[in-house]
């Protein structure tokens, strides 16, 4: 699958690491709703980290459809709060 950080580009991302990445969404989501800041920094940046540790960037050039989609590293929470539906923002 194709995963998109955005504001820094593209990595593939086999479909067997979306149990792991789950467990630090389910934590994400928990923090975005009782308005946990640090928890959110914190969850957020270790969430991008793993999607980079796991996955193969792609070329700069490269502009496949991303099946996921995920806030930069910057985000904030309300901005966060925005893009997240009630399963969180990887879907189960």
């Amino acid at each position: 699958m194709i995963v998109r950080i955005m504001g820094e580009g593209q990595v593939r991302l086999a479909a067997s690491h979306l149990a792991d990445l789950n467990k630090l969404d389910d934590e994400l989501l928990a923090e975005v709703e009782k308005g946990d800041g640090p928890g959110f920094r914190r969850t957020l940046q270790a969430l991008l980290a793993r999607v980079r540790e796991l996955g193969v960037p792609l070329p700069d050039d490269s502009l496949e459809p991303s099946e996921l989609i995920l806030p930069s590293p910057d985000a904030t929470l309300e901005e966060v709060r925005d893009l997240l539906s009630d399963d969180g923002l990887i879907p189960g």
